[in-house]
């Protein structure tokens, strides 16, 4: 009786856990023995799931693989997903790690898995709840078989759809402006060469939205912004005879040990406030003349006990404190009071 119960609880046992197959070809996502345990399974949904012997975690499709990390694991065990990754190879074409942000700081932890991606052309998804993931795993097996353009926005190919989704790029334009532009002005070309002042006689178009669309026709691509930037990376170009040559605003400054002579810029100088102030120039540094002998050790700090101060000078100070003065004033009051001028005081007696 006892070896019937145990024969029947080893069968039970054995049919608990999932039978390990070779991966099929069919519409089921084959998953990895080692991820029974993954709270992530029960969130797959929508597709069906297998388990079966490969390399990656999960198999969403004959060229994806998919490995799973969470950042909690991750932390304690560093070594795990580099050890995945070697073994995985140069195998499939779609490379995912899909990582499971579970921990408050990881901000590190991504950058560092982020830099190990690029390296080895691995996709990285970070997702931020075990729903989140399952989500992601589920979307890339039911779009395995999709084209890429399937995500992208639906234009039409005609002519007014094409004119309507560009001029509609410009803030403030909608599409029934466009129709406005269209029946007014014609074609595209029309209305980039229309000037402001009729473009402000149609209807809807105030002076903010005609300056809007003029800039999008007639304003250069590099702003001020990038044009600064562009200059200060630019101007420090080193040129014959000791000369710093600016490549922005074609200046040319002389070395300071050579004079201050200074060629000013060939834009005519503004009018106004804060504007047309040239900078002032400034005056070369002084020659700094110092020696350090570099030859002389530092100073070593013994180790024993102090050494003995020297005694201090003695101090030769001689008051004469009973010095009659004429000069000397006393107040009358306070003579009174304290007895001064009277006999035996040194202070305004007369001898």
């Amino acid at each position: 009786m006892t070896s019937v119960s145990a024969a029947a609880g080893g069968s039970a046992a054995q049919k608990a856990k999932p039978p390990v197959v070779q991966p099929g070809t069919g519409n089921n996502i084959i998953i990895n023995p080692n991820q029974r345990l993954n709270p992530v399974l029960e969130c797959i949904r929508n597709v069906g799931k297998e388990f079966g012997d490969i390399v990656p975690d999960f198999q969403v499709g004959r060229t994806s693989g998919v490995l799973f990390l969470s950042l909690k694991y991750h932390r304690l065990h560093p070594e795990y997903i580099h050890t995945r990754i070697e073994k995985l190879g140069h195998a499939y074409n779609l490379r995912i790690l899909l990582i499971m942000c579970d921990v408050s700081e990881h901000q590190e932890l991504i950058r560092e898995l982020t830099k190990v991606c690029l390296i080895n052309n691995i996709t990285i998804i970070v997702a931020w709840s075990i729903e989140e993931a399952g989500q992601y795993i589920s979307t890339l097996k039911q779009f395995e078989h999709k084209p890429p353009d399937l995500i992208k926005e639906r234009v039409d190919k005609d002519y007014d759809a094409v004119l309507r989704t560009a001029l509609t790029s410009i803030n403030k334009v909608n599409k029934t402006d466009v129709e406005t532009l269209r029946s007014s002005l014609g074609s595209f070309a029309d209305i980039a060469r229309a000037p402001s002042d009729r473009l402000q006689t149609l209807p809807g178009f105030g002076p903010v939205k005609v300056r809007r669309i003029k800039d999008a026709f007639d304003k250069p691509f590099r702003n001020r912004a990038t044009s600064a930037v562009f200059s200060v990376g630019s101007q420090v170009t080193r040129g014959a005879g000791d000369e710093v040559v600016s490549t922005s605003n074609d200046v040319t400054e002389p070395n300071a040990a050579s004079g201050s002579k200074t060629i000013s810029d060939s834009a005519p100088a503004q009018s106004g406030k804060g504007k047309g102030k040239e900078p002032a120039q400034r005056s070369p540094s002084p020659v700094w003349d110092i020696e350090l002998d570099l030859d002389t050790p530092p100073p070593v700090a013994s180790s024993g006990p102090p050494l003995p101060r020297e005694p201090s000078p003695a101090w030769d100070i001689e008051l004469d404190l009973n010095d009659d003065s004429d000069d000397l004033y006393v107040d009358p009051r306070l003579a009174a009071k304290k007895g001064f001028g009277q006999p035996g005081s040194s202070l305004g007696s007369d001898e």
